[in-house]
């Protein structure tokens, strides 16, 4: 992509980002980098932008060894038992924290190098049967047991809300996610320091924004030819 292209972008985004979050503070950027080349992605991070987000751990790993070091990888995508192992060495945190069996691996493999690994709890806020994600009823019991673990550090929250055409179809939910959060977080729960709020992708993270999310996940956004 063209760094013409892809400054114009960033600074469309950072600018209505800014006005949408007025009310809550300033709001990260985890640029989604699924299928993006690796000389876009460093392109990116010399415009700027310091957190990516790649879904799958196979694509993260080939991409990392040609990455500026300055730049920090998330993984957002659903991450399987057998990848943990893997992905531990190749991220600053994992945002899709969404079942017990895959806290549990977290926790272990983490305890076994020695180093905490920042997670994210995906939380299934619409109830979509086709979607991951702890339940709203199951939410606070879950985020208890993971800031009891010795292998993961519990940050905040993360969401991925269901397509729709309208972007306000969708504020409810993420009015509930920051609900959630500003409970947690009150809460005081130990080990659980509820300081990210990941919500909002390239078609809603305008309302995200204005709803009080702390980082939204813009790819086609940023990436795209138009937006």
């Amino acid at each position: 992509m063209e760094r013409e292209m892809l400054e114009k972008n960033l600074r469309i985004v950072r600018a209505r980002l800014d006005e949408a979050s007025e009310r809550w503070g300033r709001v990260e950027i985890c640029a989604v980098t699924k299928t993006v080349d690796v000389e876009t992605i460093n392109r990116a991070g010399e415009l700027g932008v310091r957190i990516i987000g790649e879904n799958r751990v196979q694509e993260l790993a080939a991409k990392k060894p040609l990455l500026m070091p300055e730049l920090e990888a998330h993984l957002i995508g659903r991450l399987q038992l057998n990848k943990v192992k893997q992905v531990l060495p190749l991220v600053r945190m994992i945002q899709s924290l969404d079942r017990r069996e895959l806290l549990d691996e977290i926790d272990r493999r983490a305890q076994a190098l020695g180093a905490p690994m920042p997670v994210l709890i995906q939380v299934n806020i619409a109830r979509e049967s086709q979607k991951a994600g702890v339940l709203e009823e199951d939410l606070e019991a879950f985020v208890r047991d993971a800031a009891s673990r010795q292998g993961v550090r519990v940050e905040g929250l993360m969401s991925i809300m269901p397509l729709v055409d309208d972007p306000e179809e969708v504020r409810p939910y993420f009015r509930r996610m920051r609900a959630w959060f500003d409970r947690l977080r009150e809460e005081g729960i130990a080990g659980a320091q509820m300081r990210v709020l990941s919500m909002g992708m390239s078609g809603d993270y305008i309302v995200a924004a204005e709803e009080g999310a702390t980082m939204v996940r813009p790819g086609r956004a940023l990436f795209g030819a138009r937006i």
